[in-house]
């Protein structure tokens, strides 16, 4: 019997601190996987934000197109009284350009660039035509 208590002992003694290298390597290992998901939420973020000034940009375009179908045939009178100015108070850095401008077609671009991300542009084109 003494024996055993003896190799228990010794055995007890070379396991010292193993619980807490257990426990160092589990929170090492929950960290990882917050960080991880920490991750993929800025990501979806970014995501979430991009889709939203992308379907800004479009009802803008599609917006400033049925206007010129509304002011009627003339096209270039009704570019001539848009404020382009106004796009800035609606996306990050937004420009709004029309171009092709004939009394039959017209393209109207709307652009913008978040800080520190690369540069959007969204274009919308329709055939204008007189209504009688």
């Amino acid at each position: 019997m003494l024996i055993f208590s003896q190799r228990r002992r010794a055995n007890l003694a070379s396991q010292q601190g193993s619980v807490l290298i257990e426990s160092l390597v589990a929170v090492t290992i929950f960290s990882m996987g917050v960080l991880a998901l920490v991750g993929l939420q800025s990501a979806m973020i970014k995501n979430s934000s991009d889709n939203r000034y992308r379907a800004e940009a479009q009802l803008i375009a599609q917006t400033h197109i049925a206007n010129m179908m509304a002011y009627g045939g003339d096209a270039a009178t009704y570019v001539s009284q848009v404020d382009a100015e106004k796009i800035k108070t609606q996306l990050p850095n937004g420009t709004l350009t029309f171009s092709a401008i004939t009394n039959s077609m017209v393209t109207v671009s709307v652009g913008w660039q978040v800080p520190g991300g690369s540069r959007h542009v969204v274009n919308a084109s329709s055939y204008l035509f007189d209504v009688m």
